[in-house]
């Protein structure tokens, strides 16, 4: 990467994304908490779906701000794995927490399907 490539800015759809990366990632810490704080209630398959969405958003945000090659990609696999981890939470529609994690990873899988069909 030229030192010029590494100063232009994102692009508005990039930075769009990066944030609802980090949003989605947010809200899933906050949200792993809250399955913590519910014990036995928190069902495995959905704190292993929100641990995997935290960990995806965030190494997602991280590569598309340093410009990664493997960005587009990055961002599909992160764009499915906020799909299962808002099917995951949707699987308790009565927790107000569950049904906030699925919309912030319902729009953060949109931004990175976006992505990964662009040009980076």
């Amino acid at each position: 990467m030229t030192q010029q490539a590494a100063m232009t800015p994102l692009s508005k759809e990039m930075q769009d994304c990066v944030q609802a990366c980090m949003t989605c990632h947010s809200v899933c810490e906050e949200t792993m908490s809250s399955c913590l704080q519910m014990g036995g209630q928190a069902q495995m398959q959905i704190m292993r779906a929100v641990m995997d969405c935290a960990e995806m958003t965030r190494m997602c945000a991280d590569m598309m701000m340093r410009r990664s090659p493997l960005s587009a990609e990055m961002c599909a696999m992160c764009a499915r794995a906020c799909d299962m981890c808002a099917e995951a939470c949707m699987s308790m529609p009565d927790d107000a927490q569950m049904m906030r994690c699925a919309e912030a990873c319902r729009r953060c899988a949109e931004t990175c399907r976006t992505m990964s069909a662009a040009t980076m």
